[in-house]
């Protein structure tokens, strides 16, 4: 479930992966001294809509990607809601994942699914916009998101043509050939897709406002919640 990295003191706007992957992005805050260039901060995706305006499409797409932050980040913060304390009473810090939940993304707002009170929701949401755009962008990356899977389907689809055309031809070869290719490819697939999701396909909802929230459902007809959200300057 991560953002492009900004550009002020005159770097390109478009450099997205400026970034040290030595430190967590919880750990990076910056101090009110400095701003470190590779730092998300709260005017950058308006920045960009505003040099980049001719592009079409572009500002649905940062909506999408603000978006699909904030969907990440309200799943977490449900599922740490039933279990925010160990049992010695001690802040749990690590991230818990109820996998009863799920969402799905639109430039609209997200759907949210599973069972979850509307007031549990609102709260929820409005939590998990002011944590991650408050320093905690672990929360826009989520290891069940759909992106992860296209990750993994490409890379091993990669890896298994590119053995297929460096191995000889023979049935043998190309059956071990393709199990180290499914096998590497399962062990990459993980950190590639969150590096997927921080860079390309979430970004810290800095622009997001929270309209409404409805019971309704999807395209499909499933039951589901609804966020709507609007753009905000």
């Amino acid at each position: 479930m991560n953002t492009s990295a900004s550009f002020q003191g005159g770097s390109f706007p478009l450099e997205f992966f400026n970034f040290d992957w030595t430190t967590p992005l919880s750990g990076k805050v910056p101090t009110s001294e400095s701003q470190p260039s590779d730092f998300p901060y709260s005017t950058q995706d308006a920045d960009l809509l505003r040099q980049l305006s001719f592009i079409p499409g572009l500002k649905e797409i940062l909506m999408l990607r603000q978006v699909h932050a904030l969907e990440h980040a309200t799943v977490w913060v449900l599922s740490e809601s039933n279990n925010a304390y160990h049992t010695t009473g001690e802040p749990n810090k690590v991230q818990l994942d109820n996998e009863l939940l799920g969402g799905l993304s639109t430039e609209q707002g997200f759907y949210l699914y599973g069972e979850v009170n509307i007031s549990d929701l609102r709260r929820a949401v409005a939590l998990a916009r002011h944590r991650i755009t408050t320093g905690e962008w672990d929360l826009a990356v989520h290891p069940r998101c759909g992106t992860n899977l296209s990750v993994a389907m490409l890379l091993t689809a990669g890896l298994a043509v590119g053995v297929h055309l460096l191995l000889p031809f023979r049935p043998i070869e190309q059956l071990v050939g393709l199990g180290l290719a499914a096998t590497t490819a399962a062990e990459l697939a993980p950190d590639l897709g969150s590096m997927a999701q921080r860079y390309l396909t979430t970004a810290i909802p800095f622009n997001l406002a929270i309209e409404n929230i409805i019971r309704t459902r999807d395209l499909w007809g499933r039951e589901a919640h609804f966020v709507k959200l609007n753009w905000q300057e």
